[in-house]
């Protein structure tokens, strides 16, 4: 016997939604859709637990707390950067390809970016990243002290500056504007203040305005990452000058 289709306007009852298995890749995920969503702040084993649809206690056989989850989290993006093999003659544009690359990826996932301002890199792919920019270092001729203090440095640098664009982000979305009618708008309004603030006490920033308001975010940002590389370029021995560093 056929059974009697319920009317169209009764509720229809809901299917049980196949829970996923848990694992330490679906911990991961969650919570990144988890900080995507809410940002970094809403992070804890609860809320990746209610994410899961489970208890915060299963987590612990994939996760050993927030602080490897972090490190995970920061180790997933790494896997998004590419290191080419080392070419000695332009080892500087290697590493300034790199790190354009790595700046893109924190800036896509922004709140990754503030996490790895305290991790240190321990995953494979981040190791893999670290691995593969000082064999670029050590083929232009860097020594191994200066490569690593050098790393330490970019990579601050790419994760100070790619929160900051975050920060900003924050503020566009907050205005209701679209991104270049928020910058334009703001880049109009420090124009204006800079250009009426008195010549004789500010003689230098109403004097150079046009050179301390032109410049995008990824023009700046490779100015800062040459100026890196050109200063760790100098650790390089007399006769080792590989690439155009200097």
């Amino acid at each position: 016997m056929n059974e009697t289709p319920a009317p169209p306007w009764r509720t229809r009852p809901r299917t049980r939604a196949t829970r996923r298995p848990l694992s330490q890749q679906a911990v991961v995920d969650a919570a990144l859709a988890l900080i995507n969503r809410e940002g970094l702040g809403a992070l804890s084993m609860r809320r990746v637990a209610q994410e899961l649809g489970t208890g915060p206690a299963s987590l612990y056989a994939h996760v050993s707390g927030k602080e490897e989850l972090l490190e995970l989290l920061v180790d997933r993006a790494s896997a998004e950067i590419v290191v080419p093999d080392p070419e000695p003659d332009r080892w500087d544009e290697q590493i300034r390809e790199v790190a354009l690359q790595a700046y893109r990826v924190y800036a896509t996932h922004t709140n990754l970016a503030l996490a790895s301002l305290a991790t240190i890199p321990t995953g494979p792919n981040a190791l893999r990243v670290t691995e593969g920019m000082l064999a670029i270092l050590f083929a232009g001729g860097v020594p191994p002290r200066p490569a690593a203090w050098f790393l330490d440095r970019l990579f601050l640098y790419i994760a100070g500056d790619a929160y900051e664009g975050a920060l900003y982000e924050e503020k566009v979305r907050a205005s209701g504007q679209d991104r270049e009618t928020w910058w334009a708008g703001l880049s109009q309004q420090l124009r204006t203040y800079y250009g009426g603030l008195p010549a004789e006490t500010y003689p230098n920033v109403t004097g150079h305005l046009d050179d301390l308001m032109e410049g995008g975010g990824d023009e700046r940002f490779l100015f800062g990452v040459d100026l890196l590389v050109r200063g760790v370029a100098t650790y390089v021995p007399a006769g080792r000058e590989g690439g155009r560093a200097g």
